[in-house]
């Protein structure tokens, strides 16, 4: 709650094992949010420029499972797994991401969706197991740069869609 501490304390021990990344949208939530739950969207922007996704498997709903490679422009394959922990249709989604169901450095993320005049910010607070693991996404996988290039995609995505392109 805030006034209580609580939230600054909880903030203070994670600060050093987060990233977090926002944007804002030039459209409403409800269709920014839409572009994350269906599998016909999220292949036509998900992941940093220059990477495509090929999907194995996709739920969404809480406990569902998206299963996925992302190819890097490098002809590398990265095998990803996201389960949805929390779902709040439009404001809100919670998630576990790694690269199988059973990789130990899965890393929590929360999306959030708020209007921002007649656009939506979206907030994207990744925490990580350890300080180490988020110091290795950042450095090793370029976690901030492909955070914001993925955020970036998904605008131009949603801005095209919402002019009829």
């Amino acid at each position: 709650m805030a006034g209580t501490g609580q939230d600054t304390r909880a903030e203070a021990a994670t600060a050093d094992r987060e990233i977090v990344i926002s944007r804002v949208v030039d459209a409403p939530p409800k269709l920014v949010f839409e572009a994350f739950t269906e599998l016909r969207h999220l292949s036509q922007w998900w992941g940093p420029e220059g990477f495509t996704t090929t999907t194995r498997s996709f739920e969404f709903r809480t406990g569902g499972v998206w299963d996925f490679v992302m190819h890097g422009p490098d002809g590398t394959d990265y095998p990803e797994w996201i389960s949805w922990t929390e779902i709040v249709p439009p404001e809100r989604i919670v998630l576990l991401h790694g690269e199988s169901h059973d990789d130990p450095n899965t890393f929590e993320s929360t999306l959030t969706f708020a209007p921002h005049g007649a656009a939506t910010r979206i907030v994207m607070r990744t925490v990580f197991p350890t300080q180490q693991l988020r110091d290795q996404a950042v450095k090793a996988y370029h976690a901030i740069e492909g955070g914001e290039q993925t955020l970036n995609s998904l605008a131009s995505y949603v801005t095209q869609r919402r002019a009829g392109r």
